[in-house]
């Protein structure tokens, strides 16, 4: 008789009402599996403890955070950690590739919703809708005159990362004729000119951009890239905008950069401290649109990324690799190699 592996999914991939987030019909996914059974886990705290990870095989997570406590025990069960998203820095991946602990996330399913985003922030900013909405809302409509907003034909939109959301937001700038420039060590300038950008260095990015975009990874190398003094390389007439990750950016630097009219404004999905302090001075500021990690949460987004990441789980669980394996090097392990040889 087949012994099936129990596979649990976190809390916070439900509504407030109880129904998953991204719908009904990737869960299929998970039913049509003979090998697994799976369940939402309990409520839980910010992490995923220890004792989660010894009662289940395969956990499916979306925000909690994955440490080395939460896999350091002995009677740790747990053989893949599926993330419901690109990012992994909530996740120590060091700790899960010595525990031989597969790690996946869903990095083409995000590309276009998260590129849509910073874009939808570029439009927001350039014609300073929120402003404007005020003004109907509070009887300054005879004061428009003083909000005149910025046209795209002539500006220029700055990439710092050229990954595949770098990548995607290409052609939908394009489509607003801006200019775009992109800087990525790791890119190479004949690929980029293909898509229709220039890759430039940093410096340059900075100096010449109207709407930078923060759209790389978190890594040691990347957190607080954009600090005082990337700040002050900025036009006093542009606008930074993180789609990225928080820690990205020195909001300390940032707050004050704002507040001396270093940059015009600044449009923000991410903070270094998640949920965002209710006391903290960007919630504050005219010149700053905020929302809380999610603006490019839509059904189809959350439907594509559910449908690849559940498909991972699904494909760990019948002995095949996934798709999207972060800690690659895991796949040499024992353990992991044992249970990917002996598919059935």
């Amino acid at each position: 008789m087949l012994t099936k592996l129990r596979v649990g999914l976190t809390p916070d991939l439900l509504t407030s009402s109880g129904t998953p987030s991204f719908g009904l019909a990737p869960l299929e996914l998970l039913d049509m599996c003979r090998a697994i059974e799976w369940e939402y886990l309990p409520a839980l705290g910010s992490e995923v403890s220890p004792d989660i990870a010894a009662a289940y095989d395969l956990l499916y997570v979306n925000s909690l955070k994955v440490t080395a406590n939460t896999v350091g025990r002995a009677d740790c069960r747990v053989k893949m950690i599926a993330r419901h998203g690109v990012g992994f820095d909530s996740v120590d991946v060091a700790a899960l590739t010595r525990a031989g602990i597969v790690l996946t996330n869903t990095p083409i399913a995000i590309r276009r919703p998260v590129a849509t985003m910073a874009m939808t922030f570029v439009l927001a900013l350039s014609q300073r809708l929120f402003a404007k909405d005020k003004l109907s809302r509070t009887g300054g409509w005879n004061r428009r005159n003083d909000f005149m907003g910025q046209g795209l034909t002539t500006r220029t939109i700055g990439l710092v990362g050229f990954g595949g959301i770098g990548r995607e937001t290409v052609p939908l700038a394009r489509a607003f004729d801006l200019t775009v420039l992109t800087a990525d060590p790791f890119a190479d300038a004949a690929d980029v000119a293909a898509t229709g950008a220039t890759l430039v260095s940093l410096d340059e990015l900075l100096q010449r951009s109207d709407f930078v975009v923060v759209s790389c990874l978190l890594n040691d190398s990347t957190r607080h890239l954009i600090n005082a003094q990337r700040l002050a390389q900025m036009k006093k007439t542009a606008y930074l905008i993180n789609v990225a990750r928080g820690p990205i950016v020195d909001e300390t630097a940032l707050i004050a950069a704002l507040r001396s009219g270093t940059i015009a404004g600044a449009a923000l999905d991410v903070f270094e401290q998640e949920p965002v302090a209710s006391d903290n001075p960007l919630l504050t500021m005219d010149n700053v649109i905020v929302t809380p990690h999610s603006l490019c949460w839509t059904d189809e987004c959350f439907d594509a990324i559910a449908r690849a990441g559940l498909g991972s789980v699904a494909d760990f669980a019948m002995h095949k690799t996934p798709v999207s394996v972060v800690n690659r090097e895991v796949l040499d392990h024992g353990k992991v190699a044992a249970w990917l040889a002996d598919a059935r």
